[in-house]
Formats: C-alpha cells, sequence, structure tokens
C-alpha cells in the first residue's frame, strides 16, 4: 500500500510553496483570506497541511496571490524535481 500524500516529502514542500507565494504576493493570512471570500483558518490550516484543496481552490488561492495555476505547478515540479 503506498503511503498517503500528505506524509510524503513532496507534501512539505506544496505546503512550504503556497506560503512563499502568499509571502511574495505581499499578503498576510488576513489579506488572501479576504481575497477568497474564506475565514484567515481556512487559509492557516491550508499552510499547515490540515486542510487539503481540490484543484479549483488552488486555481483560486493562485489567483488571489496575482499567480496562474501552470506557473505555480510548473514552480513545484521543478522544485520536487
Amino acid at each position: 500500500m503506498s503511503t498517503k500524500s500528505i506524509h510524503k516529502a513532496e507534501y512539505a514542500i506544496l505546503l512550504r510553496h503556497l506560503r512563499d507565494l502568499r509571502l511574495a504576493a505581499g499578503l498576510t493570512q488576513v489579506g488572501l483570506s479576504t481575497a477568497l471570500g474564506r475565514p484567515q483558518s481556512y487559509v492557516s490550516d491550508i499552510e499547515r497541511g490540515e486542510r487539503r484543496m481540490d484543484l479549483l481552490q488552488l486555481r483560486d488561492f493562485c489567483a488571489a496571490c496575482g499567480s496562474s495555476l501552470s506557473k505555480f505547478v510548473s514552480k513545484f515540479e521543478k522544485d520536487i524535481a
């Protein structure tokens, strides 16, 4: 049986990339959560790995940070290679 993705090293890299994306956009967790129309705890839970996102939520996260999903995935793939 394979290891759950949340326990893989790549997942920690994903979480770091999400936080770095927010910080590079000059957003606090509160600022990003406001842009997403969600409570601050939503962003905190995502960044701590307590909440997983689907593809559409990831796309919204990227857009709220002024980036695109494809750009985010490209950087992520490069970092884990």
